[in-house]
């Protein structure tokens, strides 16, 4: 998602789990330097926290109403969230399953609380 927001001439923010705001699925914080967007991973889908994870980017570059739809579609493509319209003879391959959050992503949201 990172390079699909730069290649839209956006800035990536850092992100970082679980927001300090009880009960928040994802608070942004500005800092002169950039923003931080931390996201709740526990007890969500990974759907949830991907849509966030956009939400984020698109908040932290006030990104307007008018470029929000593109925007988050070229996201989602990027990180393989819809299907892309192919001819017939490309689609025969089935559509892998949906991703999940690996236990990775507990161990690096362990890693972040520790720092």
């Amino acid at each position: 998602m990172g390079a699909a927001a730069r290649a839209s001439g956006l800035v990536v923010p850092a992100f970082r789990s679980p927001p300090r705001v009880q009960g928040a699925s994802r608070t942004l914080r500005r800092y002169p330097g950039g923003a931080v967007v931390s996201v709740r991973l526990r007890d969500r889908t990974y759907v949830e926290v991907v849509d966030d994870m956009i939400d984020g980017v698109l908040v932290t570059n006030r990104v307007g109403a008018e470029s929000v739809p593109r925007l988050r579609r070229a996201f989602q493509l990027a990180l393989g969230e819809v299907e892309i319209d192919l001819p017939a003879e490309e689609a025969k391959d089935p559509k892998p399953e949906a991703p999940t959050l690996a236990s990775q992503a507990r161990v690096a949201e362990r890693q972040t609380q520790a720092a």
